[in-house]
């Protein structure tokens, strides 16, 4: 019996609670909300409430550069993670993660090229932005 390719849904939802799960183990704080979305061979990542207690402490209290500073580093160190959570949950690899951070909202965007679009099955339902076949 052959297995059936997840739905990019799927995928999605996946990936989001990996990377939730990973910051949680790291840092001990977990972004309240990671979205994704697959286009094609990217991946775009929106976390809501991204930033750790201590980057969040330095911010508050007037060192929003030493902030950045923590907050670049912590993304080198994530990077390669990243990559193989992404490899590993889409079966590509991720050949390059773009990331950037507004410590002020909390809010992070990383967007991954991946080297191939991810081999995914169509939900049963069309997506409502999805035009049929043949209209404009």
């Amino acid at each position: 019996m052959a297995t059936l390719e997840p739905t990019r849904g799927q995928l999605e939802r996946n990936i989001s609670q990996r990377i939730q799960s990973l910051y949680r183990s790291l840092f001990g704080h977990q972004p309240s909300q990671v979205s994704c979305n697959l286009i094609d061979n990217k991946l775009v990542i929106a976390m809501e409430n991204a930033i750790t207690p201590p980057e969040k402490l330095l911010v508050d209290n007037g060192q929003a550069e030493l902030a950045e500073k923590v907050r670049s580093e912590l993304q080198t160190v994530l990077e390669e993670q990243m990559k193989d959570l992404i490899n590993e949950v889409l079966g590509v690899e991720a050949i390059d993660l773009l990331n950037d951070t507004t410590l002020e909202t909390g809010r992070t965007g990383t967007i991954a090229i991946l080297g191939a679009a991810p081999r995914i099955r169509e939900s049963s339902s069309k997506s409502k932005n999805q035009p049929e076949a043949g209209s404009i």
